[in-house]
């Protein structure tokens, strides 16, 4: 089973990047899941292609921080919530449908689709106040444990708004 993750990072990373998994950049979970490798297909670069169109199509889409909670066991995780849009909500359902037709199970199927939560896990001090705006302008697929090392992450694909001078 192979474990990845789609994600918009609110904190700026670069294509490619591996981070301990204990150091995450401030980040929204759009949707976590699980696939089995295919044989003589790269599953990681066959949603890489369904999932740039949703993504370069929620780039740029202002999200607001809302109120914080706690998730996890007894509410111990600290996080921000992401207050509702539906560019946000549309792009979830987008990739929930991306993976399911690459035979990809969701990690997490209590929270997806309707049940969707954005938020932003409170990490080393670093966390977003309520109000402050969020754009959607870094979208990545991450793998949570290249070659099957479980301590480390890194950013197989990266969706970016085209800086301004470009």
């Amino acid at each position: 089973m192979r474990n990845l993750i789609l994600v918009a990072f609110v904190e700026a990373v670069a294509d490619g990047l591996v981070f301990p998994r204990s150091d995450w950049p401030l980040h929204i979970t759009l949707l976590r899941f699980d696939v089995e490798p295919s044989d003589g297909e790269d599953v990681a670069a066959r949603l890489s292609e369904l999932v740039s169109a949703p993504a370069m199509g929620a780039l740029g889409a202002e999200l607001t921080v809302g109120s914080d909670a706690g998730f996890g066991h007894q509410g111990s995780i600290p996080v921000s919530l992401v207050e509702h849009h539906p560019i946000l909500q549309g792009l979830h359902e987008e990739l929930f449908d991306a993976m399911e037709s690459v035979g990809g199970r969701a990690a997490t199927p209590r929270y997806v689709l309707d049940h969707y939560r954005p938020h932003i896990s409170h990490h080393d001090g670093k966390r977003p106040e309520p109000g402050d705006a969020v754009v959607l302008d870094q979208i990545a697929l991450v793998d949570m444990a290249p070659g099957g090392n479980h301590t480390i992450r890194r950013i197989l694909k990266l969706w970016r708004l085209p800086a301004e001078s470009e």
